[in-house]
């Protein structure tokens, strides 16, 4: 079973920027309600797209510089990433069949 993969500043590069394929981020925070209640359709997104798209965290907490570098203003900010530039962003909690949807149109 696939899980998001926690990321810092150090392994960002490697796991997202030098990544030619799909990659999710999730910039989140442990004290974020909204961050909590996305977590476990994160989880399912993983597993459901396991070798597809990679999942992965980083905690905007702990990791400021990064957050700012892309412009991460509120929590959760979704970052949809291909061929390691930005394609798409979505804020907040939002139900499991969008998330989905722009998931099938990247890997498409």
């Amino acid at each position: 079973m696939a899980a998001p993969v926690n990321i810092d500043e150090s392994t960002f590069d490697a796991e997202v920027k030098n990544d030619a394929g799909v990659v999710l981020v999730d910039f989140w925070a442990p004290w974020c309600g909204p961050c909590k209640m996305i977590a476990p359709v994160l989880e399912e997104l993983a597993t459901e797209y396991d070798g597809k798209v990679k999942i992965t965290k980083v905690n905007v907490d702990d990791n400021q510089t990064l957050a700012g570098k892309y412009g991460v203003m509120s929590i959760p900010s979704l970052l949809f990433f291909q061929g390691g530039e930005v394609v798409d962003t979505v804020v907040g909690a939002v139900p499991k069949a969008k998330l989905a949807e722009k998931l099938d149109r990247l890997t498409a």
